[in-house]
Parts: C-alpha cells; sequence; structure tokens
C-alpha cells in the first residue's frame, strides 16, 4: 500500500503546534519541509510569539495558499506560552510540536504515527536526530548529544538516562491527544520547557518507543536559543532534575549518596541541601577524603558496601571515571537507574 494512504484517515490527523520568533531566515525551508510529508492529514498551529522580523508575514502567505495552516499570535512572550496557545486550537487525535528553524524528514510525521498505532502499549513514540549547519561545522558538543540520543532510541533505553539529560527530543515525538491532556499538556512552571515535558512522562510511567530513523533535522546555528539564552548557561540543570528525583525516584528509606567532590557534585549537594534532602559523599581524591564540605563529611566509595539499599548519584563528567565508577557499582550488585543515576 502507497505509504502517502495508508494512514488518512480522518480519526490520525496530527497536530503540529510551532512556535514561531525571528526565524525569518530559516522557515521558509520549515514550512516547505511540512507540506513535502508524505502524511498528508495534519494541522499546522503555528503561534507567532512576537517576532520582529518579517516571520508573520511569511507564515500569512503560506497560510493564505494551504488550509492546513493557521497563524495565531501568543498569549505571551515566552515559548511556553506559544504552545499552551497553539495547543488550545488543535483539532487532532495525534499531537506533536516543531521548532521553525528546524526541517522535517519527509516521512517524519508517517514514521511516528505508523510506530505510535503499531505499538499500542506505548504512549509516545520518539525518533533520532541529526544536526545540520549553513555556518561551517557542527559543534561537537551537538554531534556528541546527537549520537547520545539516537543510541537511546536504537535501545529503547529512555528511562536508564532521564536524570542524565533530556532524553526525548524536543521537537521529534508524538502522542495521542488524551495521553498528553493526562500529564499536563505543555503547562509548564519549570524550564527548560521539553525537560519538564520528557520528566511529566517519565513520571506518568508512560513507554517510549523509539525510532531509529533520523527523522527530524535539528539546526545548529550561532544565536540558537541554547546558546544564547541565559537559561541554558547552566546546561546540567540540577534543580529540575532534582525536583523530579525527590518526586518520583527518591525513597527516603534508602540511602542517598552522592560520587564526585569536583564543582558538578558541590553544585549537586547545594541543591540537594536547598531541598532538605540529606546524602552521604563519596569521592576517589585522597586529598579530600576525611574533610567536610557543606558539613557533610567525605568518604571513600567502599562505605558503599556497607550502605543500606543506597541510591546513587553520580556527578562525575570524565567518560574514563565514569566507567570505573559504574564498574565498580556493578561489582556492589547495584542495577542502573534502580540504584545509581549519572547526573551528567
Amino acid at each position: 500500500m502507497d505509504i502517502r494512504c495508508k494512514y488518512m484517515d480522518q480519526s490520525n490527523l496530527i497536530s503540529i503546534i510551532m512556535p514561531v520568533k525571528n526565524t525569518e531566515k530559516y522557515l521558509t525551508d520549515c514550512l516547505n519541509s511540512i507540506l513535502h510529508q508524505t502524511h498528508e492529514h495534519w494541522e499546522l498551529i503555528a503561534v507567532d510569539d512576537h517576532s520582529t522580523d518579517g516571520s508573520l508575514s511569511i507564515l500569512r502567505e503560506y497560510a493564505s495558499k494551504d488550509s492546513r495552516i493557521t497563524v495565531h499570535p501568543s498569549k505571551a512572550e515566552n515559548i511556553t506560552a506559544a504552545l499552551e496557545t497553539g495547543y488550545e486550537v488543535i483539532t487532532g487525535e495525534f499531537v506533536t510540536r516543531m521548532d521553525s528553524d528546524d526541517m522535517m524528514h519527509p516521512s517524519k510525521l508517517v514514521v511516528l504515527l505508523e510506530a505510535l498505532i503499531n505499538n499500542p502499549e506505548y504512549k509516545i513514540a520518539a525518533g533520532s536526530v541529526r544536526y545540520f549547519t549553513d555556518e561551517g561545522q557542527v559543534g561537537d558538543g551537538f554531534l556528541k548529544y546527537a549520537r547520545w540520543l539516537n543510541a537511546i532510541a536504537s535501545e529503547n533505553s529512555y528511562w536508564d538516562h532521564v536524570y542524565r539529560e533530556c532524553v526525548i527530543p524536543s521537537a521529534c515525538w508524538i502522542m495521542r491527544r488524551q495521553d498528553f491532556d493526562s500529564i499536563g499538556g505543555f503547562h509548564s512552571d519549570l524550564y527548560p520547557e521539553d525537560y519538564d515535558l520528557c520528566f511529566r512522562i517519565f513520571q506518568a510511567g508512560y513507554k517510549v518507543v523509539g525510532i531509529e530513523d533520523q527523522i527530524h533535522h535539528w539546526r545548529d546555528r550561532s544565536d540558537r536559543a541554547s546558546r544564547t539564552m541565559k537559561q541554558y548557561s547552566d546546561n546540567r540543570f540540577f534543580e529540575i532534575k532534582i525536583q523530579y528525583f525527590k518526586s518520583t525516584t527518591y525513597n527516603s528509606e534508602r540511602s542517598l549518596i552522592i560520587w564526585g567532590a569536583g564543582k558538578n557534585g558541590k553544585d549537586l549537594a547545594k541543591v540537594l541541601q536547598e531541598h532538605r534532602l540529606r546524602f552521604e559523599w563519596v569521592c576517589d581524591n585522597e586529598n579530600k577524603v576525611g574533610k567536610h564540605i557543606y558539613g557533610v563529611e567525605l568518604n571513600k566509595p567502599k562505605i558503599l558496601i556497607d550502605s543500606k539499599d543506597p541510591q546513587v548519584l553520580i556527578a562525575v563528567a570524565n567518560p574514563k571515571e565514569r566507567i570505573e565508577i559504574e564498574t565498580y557499582l556493578n561489582s556492589l550488585g547495584l542495577t542502573p537507574s534502580q540504584d545509581y543515576w549519572f547526573f551528567l
């Protein structure tokens, strides 16, 4: 059967919410990639977030030529408000979002939809991604992040890594509207909004079906939000991680332990103390063992041998050290994502 027609019945309408803010330079490519989708039964809810360039004119031009595209002013000047504005007017059974500087692979919508329909035990389908740029080379950090995300999709191991970084690409997922409603939709008081959504999906216990196809194309550019907004200046996001760890994973009857006493470990310790969570602290640095930081004594990792059912938060960034730590914890019979988590 022609894949273009396989899921075209009325019940399979996909609502795409797309906030737009000053992306005139990239918007035509983005919109054309949506128009070229092999799944044609979609509606694009484009929300202008107070653009000061020609973005709104481009949106109106496309909307005048294709009735599937509608344009709406955001009720406030921020991305969460823009997403909420768009969600209020959708009519589809399925919902996804799009970023107005990115591009879709032609089969993106049908691949996401097919994965969700064919796997009814899953509440969300998420695809793989690739970065591209018009400005030389993609940054190493973004390439590393994409490889990591795509490996997770291939392994379907989303919740094993949720406290490390956001495991669901912000514009490469699809959900049924009723399931999305049940976790609060786009409403969020936390930042980053996409990581908050990811955690709410995790908290609800939703299973994610991963897709190996690189169906979403992320644009790396010098003025992208993750490079310029102050909210991204500290991309460890310890505050949101601990909020959800505390409400979703933490067990007060188990001992809580931080591994690592460098800057990352110290900053994580501060957040734990702000949330009034008592913890023990271990590190491999002999010069620090026995000393106190923030009133907590630093111990050698061997205290884990006698710890009562520990929950270990690892705040170590060095790849070699991370492997050594994981090997040691596994030797103690501890299990990743049940007994220990990487927070970087």
